[in-house]
């Protein structure tokens, strides 16, 4: 099986200063949420997966800021609110898929990307 990740980015980079003023990067913006017509392109391909016997799972993930880091190496007993990583950047679900070629697997990679408006990441499961 591969997995295959929707990226989402929490801001949307600005780049330059407002209208030439030289006041420096324009403050990120808020990526805005899925549009219905996403939600349906997301379903579509969902569809079109589990259809097509690909689809193994399919998940979405909450926000980083519900996430909970736990780090108990040597029984250090460490428990941390927030993201394990720290960015502009962030996993919001992903899906398993089982295809007989490396060349389905990216062709999936890149609709899911049209329909969630997002990066999509590929990577094969070991084990």
């Amino acid at each position: 099986p591969v997995g295959s990740t929707c990226i989402s980015r929490s801001v949307a980079s600005g780049v330059g200063s407002p209208t030439g003023s030289g006041a420096g990067p324009v403050p990120p913006l808020p990526l805005p949420p899925h549009t219905p017509e996403q939600i349906a392109a997301i379903d579509a391909i969902n569809v079109e997966m589990v259809n097509s016997g690909y689809r193994v799972f399919a998940g979405g993930i909450d926000a980083p800021s519900k996430a909970i880091v736990f780090d108990n190496r040597n029984y250090a007993q460490v428990r941390t609110d927030g993201p394990f990583h720290k960015g502009d950047e962030f996993f919001s679900g992903f899906w398993i898929i089982d295809v007989p070629s490396r060349e389905i697997a990216e062709e999936l990679a890149m609709k899911g990307s049209i329909a969630c408006n997002r990066k999509v990441e590929l990577r094969p499961l070991l084990g």
